[in-house]
C-alpha cells in the first residue's frame, strides 16, 4: 500500500524508545504541533523502522536540523474520488504529498461503475511501493441508478471479497437514503456486511426523523452539509461532519461557525472532487487549513482536523499524531500562522523536499480490460423525430451542477431537428460504452454557447459513458469516434477535425501521465471550447453532470431523459 521500512519488533521499538539502539533519523531544532496535548513544544524527534521512537536519543543514523520549524503530523483527506483528477494513484501521490498530504480515504467508486471490483483492485494495487497511504472505503452505490446503464453493479456480495482487507476501512457514501429508510433489503445487506467497521453518509436535506433513522443504521458522517444548521442537527445526533472543499462543491467557509472549541473534534478535512488545475495551483488538504486559520479557527484545532480526528474517526491508531509508536508521517510547515509544507516525511524518509518530489515511482500495469464497449454509429444515430410542439429543454445553470427543466420550440429541418446555434439549444446525447448495447440517449439542451463542433467526454457522472454535445450530427459522430478511439477522454471536434483531446486510456477515466500534463490538456480542451464560442468556465465538468440522475432537474442518461424530481423517464417532447 505504501513504502515502509521493515517492521520494527515490539522488543526493538521498546529499545529504540528507551535509547538502548541507535535510530535511524533524528529531526532537530524543530516544535512539535502536539495535536494529543494540544500545544506547541521545542522537541527532538527520533524515528526508529519507520515509527517515531521518542523525543530523544543516544545516536543516530542520519540527522537533519529543521531549527525554527514546525512538525505537523501528515494530514489526512477523510473522503476523497482520486479518479476525478484523471490521474493514477502514483500521479496523485507526486502532486498531493508534497503538499503535506500522507494519507487518503478513496472512495472509488468512479472507476467501480466501469471495471467494478477489478477497479477498486486496480486503485489499491496501484498504491502499493507509493509514499501515501491509500485506505478504501467500499463503493455502496454501484450503479447509482437503475436508469442508466453502468459497467458494473456491486451486490453486498461482491463486495465482501473485500471488505475482510486490511486496507479498507468500511462501506463508501451510503447515496441510497431512501433505501435505508424504506429498509430496501439489498441496502441493508451492505450495511450489516460492514459490520464494526466506519460506514459514510451521503444525505443533503435528509432531516427530522429520516435523519435519525438513517444514522440509527449506523451511518456516522456526512460530507454533503452545506449550512450551519444541518451540520449542527447531524452534530447532535453523533455524526462527523466532512468539511468539504473540492472543485465544485466549496462549503468549507459556510460551515466554519459551526466548529467549537467543544465540537471540533467531531469534524475531518475532506477535498470530495478536486480537479488537477486547482489541486496544482491552491494546494489540497494544506489549503483547507489555511483557510480554516484565515477564517479564525486555531491553528491547532485546523490541524487537529486535518489528521488526528480523521485517523481517530476511521480507526487509524499509529496515524494523527506525532507521538510514541506512530508512523513518522511528518508536514514540516514553516510557521503555524500562515502554514505552508516546506519538507515532508514520509515512514521517517524525506519524500517532498521544497514543493519538489523526490520519490521514485513505478507504474502499475493497467488491467486488460477493455474501457470502450460501443454500438454500431452513424450520422443518423443522433437524428430526433419531430413532434409537435415545446421539447423539453436541459437548461444550464452557469457554476451549478443542477439544471432547469426548460420548455421551448426546436429548430426543425426535414421533419427533423437540428441544432439552433442562434438560441443556443443544442443537440446532446449519452452513448453507452460498457456492453455495447447500443444505448443512445438523445436530448436537447441550452447554455453551451457553442457555434459550431462538438465537445465529447467519457468522463461522464456516475455511470460515465459517453457524453457529447454539438452543432451539427456529423461533429458529434466524430467527436465520439475520437473519445472511442483513445480508449476514452475529452475531445474538441470543429468540421471533422480534432481541434484538442486528452485521452484517459485507464478506464476512460484516467491517464498515466504527470498531474501538470493533465491540467494543460484540460486547459487546451477547454480553451478549444471557448475558440467554437461555449461561454462556460468549464464545458467538460458541466457535460460530465448533465447526465446524472439524481440531481434535478432534468437530466440525460443513455436510456432517455430523465425528470428527477419526479425520479422517472419522459418524453423529449411534451404531452
Amino acid at each position: 500500500m505504501e513504502m515502509t521500512n521493515p517492521q520494527a519488533t515490539l522488543e526493538e521499538m521498546i529499545a529504540a524508545a528507551r535509547g538502548e539502539l541507535e535510530v535511524d533519523l533524528l529531526i532537530e531544532g524543530a516544535s512539535v504541533a502536539n495535536l494529543l496535548s494540544g500545544e506547541v513544544h521545542r522537541a527532538n524527534v527520533a524515528v526508529y523502522k519507520g515509527q517515531i521512537a521518542g523525543f530523544d536519543c543516544e545516536s543516530a543514523g542520519s540527522v537533519i536540523n529543521l531549527e525554527g520549524k514546525i512538525l505537523a503530523p501528515g494530514f489526512i483527506d477523510g473522503h476523497v474520488h482520486i479518479e476525478s483528477a484523471m490521474v493514477t494513484v502514483p500521479e496523485y501521490a507526486r502532486a498531493v504529498v508534497p503538499r503535506g498530504t500522507t494519507s487518503v480515504v478513496i472512495d472509488p467508486h468512479e472507476i467501480a461503475n466501469v471495471w467494478g471490483m477489478d477497479g477498486i483492485r486496480y486503485m489499491l494495487d496501484s498504491s502499493k511501493n507509493v509514499p501515501l497511504n491509500v485506505f478504501a472505503m467500499l463503493s455502496s452505490c454501484v450503479p447509482a441508478t437503475s436508469m442508466e446503464t453502468s459497467g458494473a453493479s456491486l451486490d453486498a456480495e461482491a463486495l465482501s471479497e473485500l471488505m475482510d482487507d486490511a486496507r479498507v476501512l468500511g462501506l463508501a457514501e451510503v447515496m441510497n437514503y431512501p433505501g435505508v429508510i424504506f429498509r430496501d433489503q439489498e441496502v441493508l445487506k451492505k450495511i450489516r456486511l460492514a459490520g464494526s467497521k466506519r460506514i459514510d453518509g451521503h444525505a443533503p436535506g435528509l432531516t427530522g426523523k429520516d435523519l435519525t433513522a438513517y444514522i440509527a443504521a449506523g451511518i456516522k458522517s456526512d460530507h454533503e452539509c452545506t449550512s450551519v444548521d444541518e451540520a449542527q442537527e447531524r452534530l447532535s445526533q453523533g455524526m462527523y461532519i466532512m468539511l468539504r472543499e473540492g472543485s465544485a462543491a466549496k462549503n468549507l467557509r459556510d460551515l466554519l461557525p459551526a466548529v467549537t472549541h467543544l465540537n471540533a473534534r467531531q469534524f475531518l478535512f475532506v477535498s470530495d472532487d478536486r480537479h488537477p488545475s486547482d489541486i496544482l495551483r491552491e494546494g489540497h488538504i494544506d489549503n483547507m487549513i489555511r483557510i480554516s486559520i484565515e477564517e479564525g479557527l486555531d491553528p491547532i484545532q485546523a490541524l487537529q482536523i486535518a489528521s488526528l480526528n480523521a485517523a481517530q474517526y476511521f480507526g487509524l491508531r499509529d496515524l494523527g499524531a506525532i507521538a510514541p509508536g506512530y508512523r513518522a508521517d511528518i508536514a514540516v510547515l514553516g510557521n503555524l500562522e500562515n502554514p505552508h509544507v516546506e519538507k515532508v516525511i514520509k515512514d521517517g524518509k524525506l519524500v517532498a523536499d521544497g514543493g519538489n518530489f523526490c520519490t521514485r515511482l513505478e507504474r502499475t500495469p493497467i488491467p486488460k480490460k477493455s474501457s470502450m464497449q460501443i454500438g454500431k454509429l452513424e450520422p443518423r444515430s443522433f437524428e430526433i423525430k419531430a413532434e409537435r410542439g415545446a421539447a423539453r429543454i436541459i437548461g444550464i445553470i452557469p457554476d451549478q451542477i443542477v439544471t432547469r427543466s426548460q420548455e421551448l420550440l426546436p429548430k426543425i429541418e426535414n421533419g427533423k431537428i437540428i441544432s439552433d446555434t442562434k438560441r443556443d439549444i443544442l443537440k446532446l446525447a449519452v452513448v453507452e460504452r460498457h456492453k455495447a448495447t447500443g444505448n443512445i440517449g438523445l436530448g436537447l439542451v441550452q447554455g453551451f454557447g457553442l457555434n459550431s463542433g462538438a465537445l465529447a467526454t467519457s468522463v461522464a457522472h456516475d455511470s460515465h459513458n459517453i457524453a457529447v454535445v454539438g452543432a451539427s450530427d456529423d461533429d458529434m459522430l466524430a467527436a465520439v469516434l475520437v473519445v472511442v478511439k483513445m480508449g476514452g477522454g475529452l475531445a474538441v471536434v470543429q468540421n471533422g477535425a480534432v481541434k484538442s483531446c486528452l485521452p484517459l486510456p485507464v478506464a476512460g477515466l484516467l491517464s498515466e501521465m504527470h498531474m501538470q500534463d493533465v491540467a494543460k490538456g484540460i486547459d487546451n480542451c477547454i480553451d478549444a471550447a471557448h475558440g467554437l464560442g461555449c461561454m462556460l468556465i468549464d464545458p467538460f465538468m458541466t457535460l460530465s453532470f448533465l447526465c446524472l440522475p439524481v440531481i434535478p432537474e432534468l437530466k440525460l442518461t443513455d436510456k432517455g431523459l430523465v425528470d428527477v424530481t419526479r425520479f422517472q423517464f419522459v418524453p423529449l417532447f411534451m404531452q
